[in-house]
């Protein structure tokens, strides 16, 4: 179901909780929802649609990858960049990597790891730190 965007900083600010098996039905949201914003929007995280779970999805190349409990795990090759958000107006200054190794359960809640460069990287970093609560 496409849900609303939340723009409310307060709710964004909350770190979201651990997903567990019985959330899985939250990937058909996320992959709604970033679909119908799909022309300004390449990623998402469940608190961007009222729900405080960590969840992400991010569109990588042609994929959406949806993405229970992500972590990241190795990081290298910090940068300064500019980035905007659905939720917020305007862009803002942050810090990211080139590269980084993220750890996540899939929608059929199996394990997997992915290493990501460049602009996937970046949108994995800021979907992650809105489910820690982090607004740029």
């Amino acid at each position: 179901m496409i849900k609303p965007i939340i723009e409310d900083q307060q709710l964004l600010a909350t770190k979201s909780t651990p997903v567990t098996k019985t959330d899985l039905s939250l990937a058909n949201d996320l992959i709604e929802t970033l679909n119908a914003h799909q022309a300004k929007c390449v990623g998402m995280a469940a608190n961007m649609i009222g729900v405080n779970k960590n969840a992400i999805i991010a569109r990588i190349g042609p994929f959406n990858v949806v993405m229970f409990n992500p972590q990241i795990i190795t990081k290298s090759h910090p940068y300064q960049t500019t980035e905007g958000c659905l939720s917020l107006s305007g862009t803002r200054p942050t810090k990211r990597y080139k590269q980084i190794t993220v750890k996540f359960r899939n929608q059929n809640w199996q394990v997997q790891t992915l290493e990501l460069t460049d602009f996937a990287a970046e949108i994995v970093q800021h979907e992650i730190d809105h489910c820690n609560g982090i607004i740029i």
